[in-house]
């Protein structure tokens, strides 16, 4: 897969893991382990470049007795998500079209 593409699609993948409520990194991980693989190092590297980007914000809490960093999404965030889901339904528009060429031309 194009390696812009799986970015954008992490990013989004991120984001929608949030979209239920604040979440840490562990958590996210787990709750996108049914769909994608992600390991800590492709996480965490993710999650500062959607804070950058004004997609989330951080915070601390204490969990356990130590601190942990939590992430929420931010109306940016949002957004972003709601304009993946926009721009997704073309996408799926092309593969349809491309999905019914290839099935109609290996028929001949």
């Amino acid at each position: 897969m194009d390696t812009q593409l799986k970015r954008g699609l992490l990013d989004v993948c991120v984001l929608a893991a949030l979209v239920r409520g604040d979440s840490y990194g562990y958590q996210i991980i787990k709750d996108l382990s049914p769909y994608v693989t992600m390991s800590e190092s492709t996480l965490y590297p993710i999650l500062r470049r959607l804070e950058a980007a004004g997609s989330l914000r951080v915070y601390s809490a204490e969990f356990g007795g130590r601190l942990r960093k939590y992430y929420s999404m931010t109306p940016g965030g949002r957004e972003k998500l709601a304009e993946f889901m926009q721009e997704w339904k073309s996408i799926m528009s092309i593969y349809d079209f491309i999905e019914k060429e290839v099935s109609t031309g290996e028929r001949d």
